[in-house]
């Protein structure tokens, strides 16, 4: 079998960020410290800070006054560090910065009295974290290009959209064109705001595709970045393709007939299983390894000035 293993893939600079601020929040202040939901949409993710000390919460009151508490890389509507300063504790603040300038942009927006459409699915953190840097009904959801043709704004010259970071960028191109269609002043960002890693991930995916009989994509079903590329890989020509956790979910028997693997990882999925799987098709089989390089990665983000020293 050959595998064609695409580059980038895996850890994203805001995920890497946002593991970084619970461990180093972990040596830093002991254990233990907690973490308002999922830091990444990752189960190996959570399970390895977990085992050093972490607690994952759903809500903010169910967090003591006297330890740490940290808000996942999806970011948070305003309420929440507002009551996290209203109860005197100490937080820190793992939203990837490429989510937090979207937030600054709505709230630009708002600021210039524009009506502001955000694209997005709806209920994922990230949209609910973005829609609630403003006061309720500031922020119209759209999902689809179907949703694009049918909503309804108070005044289409006074308006402006932002993006979902994790979205398809070619789902995400045909609902602006539908929205600047019908609203040619309407306002937006240079590019839309799917993140480079997002882009590059599915960019390297477009390019193996129609090679190969099966695409495995390794991420949760709950990552919204991991989900597209396998919407991508379909799209793009690919024989088969579908999400797996880990080498523990894959079904051996989908790999008879398989000539070409393509193999990739979702922006908050370690590269060890990555690695886990690889050396499972090893023991199987004989395989050869392709590398397909699309673009190169050597964007970081800062870690909150409490944690760099």
């Amino acid at each position: 079998m050959k595998i064609i293993l695409a580059a980038p893939r895996g850890f994203c600079a805001g995920v890497d960020r946002a593991i970084q601020i619970v461990e180093r929040a972990i040596l830093k202040f002991g254990v233990p410290v907690y973490v308002r939901h999922e830091i990444v949409h990752n189960r190996h993710v959570v399970e390895h800070l977990r085992s050093l000390g972490a607690i994952f919460v759903q809500k903010l009151s169910e967090c003591p006054d006297d330890r740490p508490v940290i808000f996942s890389a999806h970011g948070v509507p305003k309420s929440v560090p507002a009551a996290a300063k209203a109860r005197q504790m100490t937080y820190l603040d793992a939203t990837c910065p490429l989510v937090s300038k979207v937030h600054m942009e709505a709230e630009r927006h708002f600021a210039n009295n524009r009506q502001i459409i955000l694209i997005g699915h709806s209920g994922h953190p990230e949209v609910i974290g973005t829609m609630g840097q403003l006061p309720k009904g500031a922020v119209m959801l759209v999902e689809t290009c179907e949703d694009a043709k049918n909503i309804e704004v108070d005044d289409p010259q006074n308006l402006a959209f932002v993006t979902q970071t994790t979205l398809s960028v070619d789902d995400t191109r045909e609902i602006v064109a539908v929205l600047t269609r019908r609203f040619p002043t309407i306002a937006g960002p240079r590019k839309e705001d799917i993140c480079y890693a997002t882009t590059n991930r599915q960019e390297a995916v477009k390019a193996m595709a129609s090679q190969c009989d099966l695409v495995l994509v390794i991420g949760a079903s709950s990552s919204s970045n991991s989900m597209r590329l396998v919407e991508v890989a379909r799209k793009s020509g690919a024989g088969a393709a579908r999400l797996i956790e880990s080498k523990a979910d894959l079904d051996w028997s989908e790999l008879d007939g398989v000539k070409v693997l393509g193999l990739t990882a979702g922006a908050s999925a370690p590269e060890s299983l990555v690695q886990e799987l690889l050396q499972a098709l090893r023991e199987r089989m004989e395989v050869t390894l392709e590398p397909l390089v699309t673009a190169t990665e050597n964007i970081s983000f800062k870690l909150p000035k409490v944690l760099q020293s």
